[in-house]
């Protein structure tokens, strides 16, 4: 990744104050880098509730994804979604629109924050797919009464926070990563993670590779949050376990995070705008600060980086001043005095609390083609067709049947939120007006071609109101769709 350097010859990168207290811990970080003496310089840019109030339904202003696009690298506070105008939140749009594809979390216990967790070296990073899954946004309305969100994973969404996950333990110096999934059930989605984790463990022999169940890895993060190490997991699922983990070490004032693309790196505290404490001088920096010392990383300023993590667990150590979410809003440390004890420790290091050694993260290469997947054979053995009605599948089965006698289909079956219920088979099901149902080529092989799916859906839409399609693919002689609870 390219950086921009200054005639000056200093690194330039983008500032977003941010919504509610983003300014005040925005210039808290600003303040302690400029005091280590980094060559970096600043170009402050808007984004979140003054852009959206601007009738800009992004949140994110023109001028700043120019910056974005000159600087590649960025430091922001965080940005509130205000309800009743906007649309996405500028925080996801920011990220997809710069791919920063991997979010790194890094969850450390902190000296002279206690918890329930302390003395047992809590230290572990959550390295969370960023763009994809379910996080896409991708949802309809499939009847008045039915809602679909498309989960959309994709191998190279996949392969890359794979081996960045792999790469980010390298260069921590960790030598276990977890893979989180919920594959057990989601066989397809999920479980392209675990196979593309399970394909490229062995180009890092140097590291223990393991799968684990997500709500296992819940259970066993709040059970033995030391054995691990870095764990790798898709998007929703590392929203989920990342703001656990945070609470493991004091919560989310002491939770950074960076985003991290091939082109563009964000760097931001894991927690909100806050607005109720903004202006107050109450809130703690800790969370901005540290993902300060990511930026710092990443931008090869190692020893900057350094001397802030050491100072801020000096500070955190000798408790001379602690902050309100540790010990009480009416009687903690004001963000200033903060920041100012922070400064004033730089250079200093704790004899037991130690900064890791770290070296540059070595991001992934992976194709840009979209047709990162080729297949050598793939043939259409049946459909799909998602039907909205309000009868009975008794009623609703031998209508398709009837339909569907001279075509080139057969019905195989009819399920309610993935369980057959046509040809019936006991089950007790609360239906609703969503009805999956399964139509298979008659012929054995050969492929059903778009033409006869069209043909046939016209058919279907003359007497019954289909909302959605899938085809059924057959790629590389394996099934590539998964079954309904009680098929065959």
């Amino acid at each position: 990744m390219s950086f921009h350097i200054t005639p000056q010859g200093k690194k330039l990168v983008t500032l977003i104050p941010g919504d509610g207290i983003g300014p005040e811990v925005v210039n808290a970080c600003r303040r302690i880098i400029e005091a280590t003496g980094a060559p970096i310089v600043w170009e402050e840019r808007e984004a979140g509730a003054e852009v959206f109030k601007k009738g800009l339904p992004s949140g994110v202003a023109p001028e700043t994804i120019e910056s974005i696009r000159k600087t590649r690298v960025v430091l922001k506070g965080p940005l509130t979604t205000p309800v009743g105008y906007g649309e996405k939140s500028a925080n996801v749009t920011l990220r997809k629109l710069f791919e920063t594809y991997g979010n790194i979390r890094p969850v450390r216990e902190m000296p002279g924050v206690p918890t329930p967790y302390s003395g047992r070296a809590v230290d572990l990073v959550v390295v969370r797919e960023n763009i994809e899954d379910l996080y896409a946004g991708i949802e309809y309305m499939q009847t008045p009464g039915v809602a679909q969100g498309l989960k959309l994973i994709s191998r190279k969404g996949c392969e890359k926070i794979v081996r960045l996950g792999f790469e980010v333990a390298r260069a921590e110096g960790r030598k276990r990563v977890h893979c989180a999934t919920k594959s057990n059930i989601m066989k397809l989605t999920e479980g392209l993670l675990k196979r593309t984790f399970e394909a490229v463990a062995p180009e890092y022999p140097d590291i223990e590779a393991q799968h684990i169940i997500i709500d296992n890895c819940a259970h066993q993060l709040v059970k033995k949050p030391e054995q691990f190490d870095v764990i790798v997991t898709t998007n929703m699922n590392g929203d989920i376990i990342s703001d656990l983990s945070s609470a493991l070490i004091g919560g989310l004032g002491f939770a950074p995070s960076a985003n991290i693309g091939n082109e563009v790196a964000i760097f931001e505290a894991v927690h909100g705008s806050a607005p109720k404490y903004a202006g107050k001088n109450v809130i703690n920096p800790t969370a901005l600060i540290l993902s300060a010392v990511l930026l710092l990383r990443h931008l090869g300023e190692f020893d900057a980086a350094t001397s802030v993590e050491n100072a801020v667990l000096v500070t955190l150590e000798e408790g001379k001043v602690k902050t309100g979410d540790v010990v009480g809003y009416d009687k903690g440390a004001s963000t200033t005095v903060f920041t100012d004890s922070v400064i004033a420790n730089l250079g200093r290091k704790s004899e037991r609390w130690h900064a890791r050694n770290y070296k540059p993260i070595k991001l992934p290469q992976v194709t840009t083609r979209p047709d990162m997947v080729t297949a050598k054979s793939r043939r259409v053995i049946g459909v799909d067709v998602f039907v909205e009605s309000g009868k009975d599948s008794s009623e609703l089965g031998p209508s398709l049947e009837k339909l569907a006698a001279d075509s080139p289909f057969r019905l195989k079956l009819i399920s309610n939120r993935g369980t057959k219920v046509y040809p019936a088979m006991g089950a007790m099901m609360d239906c609703v007006d969503h009805w999956r149902c399964r139509f298979m080529a008659r012929a054995a092989e050969g492929s059903i071609t778009n033409d006869e799916v069209l043909q046939f859906v016209t058919k279907v839409s003359a007497q019954h109101s289909w909302v959605h399609l899938e085809k059924l693919l057959e790629i590389d002689g394996a099934q590539g769709f998964t079954r309904d609870q009680g098929e065959d």
